[in-house]
């Protein structure tokens, strides 16, 4: 301590001495308290002076050092540190890996071995036009440090831009959540879904669950369902929809049910109906999911390009361009070309009484030609509007015992029922689940009670 110091500590007590003498002499002058109450006080006034001699300031020792605070680091979401500037956007239409980088100051000879150096982690030429991406800079000049891409909404690829060239991806923990979701239609069973903050991927694999039992381009205002599925979540954000457990979809006045059965050792992951007979059928209803259908099997259709009538022997599915189109069932490749008036299309037979045809496709799927193996729901191609086409759509041709007929009025065998050592096992799991399903079913959007309710005062007044 410096010699000012020590001055200020030497003055404060003496002040405080002088103080305590007198309030003595005042005690003693006026004769308040009676002598043994005034030696106890002086004894007391002795203990508060020692302890606060105790309590004074120590000089401190000539060789201490000053006290450091150790703080821990803090870093963002993506467990980069957070003092660092970064600057978030999206993957621009048409652009590069390479485009992402150079405006930030990094080399197109460092980007090339950037790009090879992470191949075994992940392909840069796979960066997607609106795709979420960061790019975190160090110093005044601008130059990237880190790049954060985005490939999906469960994980993310962390580019180390130093002399390292560390490559890391980088997976979020999903959250796998039961919910259970009721309605009535009033429009359609995408809008319902989402009136009620359910991921629209829900309606999707509804519309795949119950392909062959429900006509979903034919739903009906009052159709209604109840569905038990899980909820995949990160961060308490719902990211999408994982298998559907148990469902009951009312659909012109008739309940069907579908309960999911799973069992390892036999491979068996099938939905299943309340007497144990497969909901999935040898063929998928259609070769697209959820889309509109434009145009029928007919004998006769106006022509929209040719501007004449003529027999149309397929259905045509609308949908968005590039929108997989799945094979509808297990076959073999036949023919995957293009043609003046089919524009790119596959053809695949299925055995010896079966064999379907997808026409206009923007492009055949990479890896599809002749004499290629192809399973249920695998994809051959995307929705395009090649050949003799107005718009993106797929023509969806069926052969059987070599004519084309219409798929939508054909009864197709189901893929097999429940395993009858399994039956059993079955049983429990559609148990669990059946009397949940059989609840009364929202109408119109009332609660359930007050509906009841208003129906009662309805009937007492008839």
């Amino acid at each position: 301590m410096s010699g000012d110091g020590n001055k200020m500590v030497r003055q404060r007590t003496f002040t405080q001495s002088a103080r305590r003498q007198r309030i003595i002499r005042k005690i003693m002058r006026h004769n308040l308290l009676p002598t043994g109450i005034l030696l106890g006080g002086l004894a007391i006034i002795v203990l508060i002076t020692l302890t606060m001699a105790s309590e004074a300031p120590k000089p401190a020792p000539a060789d201490a050092q000053p006290a450091t605070t150790v703080s821990t680091p803090i870093v963002d979401e993506f467990g980069l540190p957070a003092d660092i500037q970064a600057t978030a956007a999206r993957v621009p239409r048409n652009a590069t890996f390479s485009d992402l980088l150079v405006p930030h100051g990094v080399s197109y000879e460092r980007i090339v071995t950037l790009a090879k150096s992470a191949k075994p982690t992940f392909d840069v030429r796979r960066v997607q036009a609106g795709r979420p991406y960061r790019i975190y800079t160090v110093d005044s000049t601008q130059t990237a440090r880190y790049l954060v891409y985005e490939p999906d909404r469960t994980s993310f690829v962390v580019f180390d831009l130093s002399d390292e060239g560390r490559v890391e991806r980088v997976e979020r923990p999903v959250e796998t959540r039961m919910r259970t979701v009721d309605g009535t239609i009033e429009s359609s069973l995408y809008v319902t879904l989402m009136e009620q903050d359910v991921h629209p991927e829900l309606a999707t694999r509804m519309s795949e669950v119950f392909a062959w039992q429900v006509d979903f381009y034919r739903i009906q205002r009052g159709d209604a369902f109840r569905i038990v599925f899980e909820e995949r979540q990160i961060d308490g954000e719902t990211i999408g929809i994982g298998d559907i457990q148990a469902a009951r979809f009312k659909h012109f006045g008739n309940n069907f049910y579908a309960f999911r059965y799973v069992n390892e050792e036999s491979g068996i992951d099938e939905h299943y109906d309340e007497e144990g007979n497969s909901l999935r059928k040898a063929f998928l209803m259609a070769p697209v999911d959820f889309s509109r259908i434009s145009s029928g099997y007919t004998q006769r259709r106006f022509h929209p390009v040719q501007k004449r009538y003529k027999a149309h022997l397929g259905t045509d599915y609308v949908a968005s361009r590039g929108t997989p189109i799945k094979s509808t069932g297990d076959g073999v490749v036949t023919a995957a070309t293009y043609g003046q008036y089919n524009g790119n299309y596959v053809k695949v037979r299925h055995n010896g009484t079966y064999t379907t045809q997808y026409l206009h496709m923007s492009k055949i799927a990479s890896g599809i030609r002749p004499g290629v193996k192809v399973r249920q729901g695998q994809v051959i191609g995307y929705v395009g509007a090649t050949g003799l086409a107005t718009g993106n759509h797929v023509c969806y041709r069926f052969w059987k015992n070599g004519q084309q007929v219409d798929h939508r009025r054909e009864d197709f065998p189901s893929v097999g029922p429940v395993p009858a050592e399994q039956i059993a096992t079955y049983a429990e799991v559609r148990a669990r689940y059946k009397a949940q399903l059989d609840l009364p079913l929202q109408t119109g959007g009332l609660d359930p009670n007050y509906a009841m309710l208003l129906g009662a005062e309805v009937r007492a007044t008839l």
